[in-house]
């Protein structure tokens, strides 16, 4: 979990996994999870709050694109998961355990997304949802 999408291949293409010496029986199926996390607090200043996003982008080149302000960000990225609980649990887990890595603000998270390929791409195709990372990086507001 947390790999590189491009490092999978095609993009949301659900694999399966297979343990090692089981006889290749499928274990799971593995599938991608568009995640958008938001996070907030007091004040921090705008170059050090870039600093850790773009650190914490270097660390983990899944993120897709983050944005930011002085006292708020969001990060959206793919994660390849089993199951919407499992990717849930990852995003959940990613601010908190890169805080002092990255040295990220002490922010906590206030919001979550997590929806599968389909219908991500269902709401690109309907004109509503989250909008395409583009450009991918590390952007204000």
């Amino acid at each position: 979990m947390g790999s590189s999408a491009q490092a999978r291949g095609a993009v949301g293409e659900p694999r399966t996994l297979t343990s090692v010496g089981g006889g290749g029986d499928p274990v799971e199926v593995s599938r991608l999870w568009h995640i958008t996390l938001s996070v907030s607090g007091a004040e921090a200043p705008l170059a050090e709050v870039r600093r850790a996003l773009e650190q914490l982008a270097h660390d983990h080149p899944f993120l897709l694109t983050s944005r930011y302000a002085h006292d708020h960000a969001e990060i959206r990225y793919w994660e390849e998961a089993r199951d919407l609980h499992d990717a849930a649990a990852v995003a959940l887990r990613l601010w908190g355990e890169h805080r002092s890595t990255a040295r990220l603000p002490p922010w906590e998270i206030v919001g979550l997304e997590v929806i599968d390929r389909e219908t991500y791409h269902q709401r690109i195709a309907a004109g509503y949802g989250p909008l395409p990372a583009t450009p991918v990086g590390v952007h204000p507001f």
